[in-house]
């Protein structure tokens, strides 16, 4: 695994140090470009990547460096609360940004007074308090099982639908939660999105001037990118763990490698490549 652990490590490398570059410059900006709520969001967003890697990171690279491939029960229960809840958190916030792309758009003149930071920092606690209360009893609903059969794992990490199949007992209970769950929480938000950009679909054409429709939809480019990285390989992992008994093994580990590693890998690039001040603050950052 010499060469998947060295792949691993630089995946986590750079995905690490983007996110915190991210955040450094938001914070440290001594203008108020960067202070704006599109960025506000944007550093949330980045705290939520940074929180599913330190999640994940202990035990894929435990595994491919080390060959290190047991995981006590109490450890794998703690992937089971953070890594779904940081990922319930970070798909609230992705709904946040888009909420932030339609105030923008749709009334442009009202956005300051309706994105302010006490409210923005309200909707923040909201969208990690929602997690909480859904992701909460799913450690526990699987911690009252007996596991008799033999405790293999295919992923690197616990993952709710895999650990739940390995019980001796009736999963239904847990099988209903955790669809409802997922449904609630990033069905929910995925579709709240959609009727989002319906919307600003809907005003931007009804905009006359072409320069300007350009305009507003280059806006929304980067969140887009954002949005498909997320949601695309999750609710497919999701479905086929449900669903698709007959899928390849090898097709349901590359998906929960992409649907952990990619967004925090990307989700900088993209910002960084499609906003003007982040770009500008990065060439300088390394210039100097």
């Amino acid at each position: 695994h010499l060469w998947i652990s060295i792949l691993f490590c630089f995946l986590y490398g750079i995905s690490m140090v983007g996110n915190s570059v991210i955040l450094f410059i938001i914070k440290t900006d001594p203008n108020s470009s960067l202070h704006e709520p599109m960025y506000i969001f944007l550093s949330m967003l980045a705290v939520t990547d940074l929180g599913v890697l330190i999640s994940t990171m202990p035990t894929i690279l435990g595994i491919y460096l080390f060959n290190f491939r047991e995981i006590s029960l109490d450890v794998c229960l703690a992937q089971l609360f953070f890594i779904p809840l940081l990922q319930c958190t970070g798909s609230c916030i992705l709904l946040l940004m888009a909420f932030d792309r339609f105030i923008a758009i749709c009334n442009p003149l009202r956005y300051a007074s309706i994105l302010t930071l006490p409210r923005i920092a309200k909707m923040g606690l909201v969208a990690v308090l929602r997690s909480v209360v859904i992701i909460f009893p799913l450690p526990f609903l699987l911690k009252r099982f007996r596991y008799c059969r033999p405790n293999v794992l295919s992923h690197s990490y616990c993952l709710f639908q895999e650990v739940m199949k390995l019980a001796c007992s009736d999963i239904t209970v847990n099988n209903i939660y955790g669809l409802f769950a997922k449904l609630l929480t990033m069905g929910l938000d995925s579709l709240l999105i959609f009727f989002s950009y319906v919307m600003i679909l809907k005003t931007v054409l009804s905009v006359v001037s072409h320069a300007e429709y350009l305009r507003a939809l280059n806006t929304c480019v980067s969140h887009l990118c954002a949005v498909l990285l997320f949601y695309t390989p999750d609710i497919s992992l999701s479905m086929i763990h449900r669903f698709g008994n007959s899928s390849s093994l090898l097709i349901r580990i590359i998906l929960s490698y992409i649907s952990l590693l990619f967004p925090p890998l990307m989700n900088p690039v993209v910002y960084s490549v499609k906003s003007k001040h982040l770009r500008v603050r990065i060439i300088r950052i390394f210039i100097k």
